[in-house]
């Protein structure tokens, strides 16, 4: 069980001002430990790389660490197969690029209606430039899951990439990835996923998964803005990548354009010690469930093991209480006996509300929430919801009880 007050009190910003921080979907709060990384790194290492004195031998070595530990936390076979960039999307948008040059005219590319954009743009861009097909898997509205039998008729001997997300940033929906990337494979394609959502929430496994790339994002799992992919090696290194002509041409330095954020790669590995540090505190109760992992990789199982136990615990009581105030509206799974199906992130609206009312409502009570989109914009074509979007919370491990009860209280104000 994890001690929420002992966890709370790494992060500076929860003792500030009685804020709750229910907007973790667009980007989580970090720890004490982020923080001096990131200015550490100006204090004791700030060189760019591939220097053969001091500072920049060891800018390098804390970016060699910091991959080892991304590899470990998702458990890829190689550091070599871990890529930082600016963002999820703009990594996305260079893997779209290269994997475009190999495609041909009416070749398929297919998306869900459940995706953030940054899993959608980047495959309508190139599919807009090289002549391709883009198909379209829909979900089941009623729950807000993803319709398989959508995607088994989208597949084709023409399909060449398959992209989906592995939990909505909007609806908290997890999807059956390794029954996709079997499905995906079957019809001769590349599966691409997409998990700034899920990171944060449940251990991944890409070697169990058996995808071929897989992004997300640092700030949405508690470090600082980075992104993060995750790619097969023959892959990374063969793919006609865009760089510049003097960068290394292997994996993942060719992928890696122009110099590096190394005070955010350094806040990276520092939010992986975080998170490590829940595994060795709070995850062995849970060691049997990863069998032939050892040291941080078990480590850091158990500790996303034992966070996605608590949310469920969480999101629970907040379900509970969004059904109980009049005129509320949830989307997506609330079954106590499917949660294990869904991230703590839920949408709602209320009748006689705007979404942006009600958000700005509750911002001054000090609860913060996002209205909106958030950038999902098929979905929320799908829900009919095109025009104002929802109300969104998104928890973490960081809030509480408490937290869901006083914002019961500020909602039923309304």
């Amino acid at each position: 069980m994890l001690d929420v007050t002992a966890i709370r009190s790494h992060f500076p910003m929860l003792g500030a001002n009685d804020q709750i921080f229910f907007d973790n979907p667009a980007g989580t709060q970090v720890p004490q430990g982020v923080i001096d990384a990131v200015s550490g790194y100006y204090l004791t290492m700030n060189a760019n790389s591939g220097g053969v004195f001091a500072t920049s031998l060891r800018s390098d070595e804390m970016v060699w660490e910091t991959r080892q530990k991304l590899a470990d936390f998702l458990n890829a076979s190689d550091p070599h197969e871990i890529v930082l960039g600016a963002n999820m999307t703009t990594l996305n948008f260079s893997l779209s690029r290269a994997l475009g040059k190999l495609l041909r005219p009416r070749d398929e590319i297919v998306l869900t209606r459940m995706d953030h954009d940054a899993n959608v743009a980047p495959w309508l861009r190139i599919a807009e430039d090289y002549g391709l097909q883009v198909r379209w898997v829909d979900i089941i509205t009623h729950d807000c899951t993803l319709d398989l039998n959508s995607l088994e008729a989208a597949l084709t001997e023409r399909t060449k990439v398959v992209a989906t997300v592995h939990a909505s940033n909007a609806v908290g929906t997890i999807n059956p990835v390794q029954q996709i990337a079997a499905m995906a494979h079957a019809a001769g394609a590349l599966y691409v996923i997409d998990a700034v959502q899920s990171a944060p929430h449940v251990p991944i496994d890409v070697q169990a998964i058996g995808c071929d790339f897989l992004l997300c994002s640092a700030y949405k799992f508690f470090g600082p803005h980075i992104g993060v992919m995750w790619g097969r090696r023959d892959l990374l290194n063969t793919l006609p990548v865009y760089k510049v002509r003097p960068a290394k041409d292997e994996s993942p330095y060719r992928w890696e354009t122009g110099t590096p954020s190394f005070e955010t790669i350094a806040g990276v590995g520092a939010a992986m010690d975080y998170l490590e540090s829940i595994g060795r505190h709070y995850g062995e109760g849970y060691v049997d469930q990863f069998p032939g992992f050892s040291g941080r990789r078990l480590q850091l199982k158990m500790a996303m093991t034992a966070l996605a136990t608590y949310e469920r615990e969480l999101v629970a009581h907040l379900i509970q209480v969004l059904q109980a105030v009049p005129g509320v509206h949830v989307a997506g799974i609330t079954d106590p006996g499917r949660l294990h199906e869904r991230v703590p992130t839920v949408v709602f609206v209320r009748e006689g509300y705007t979404p942006e009312q009600i958000a700005s409502h509750l911002a001054a009570h000090d609860i913060y929430v996002w209205n909106g989109n958030y950038y999902a914009v098929e979905i929320m074509s799908r829900l009919g919801r095109s025009e104002d979007g929802m109300v969104r919370v998104g928890l973490a491990h960081y809030n509480t009880h408490a937290e869901v009860e006083r914002f019961e209280a500020v909602m039923r104000l309304l």
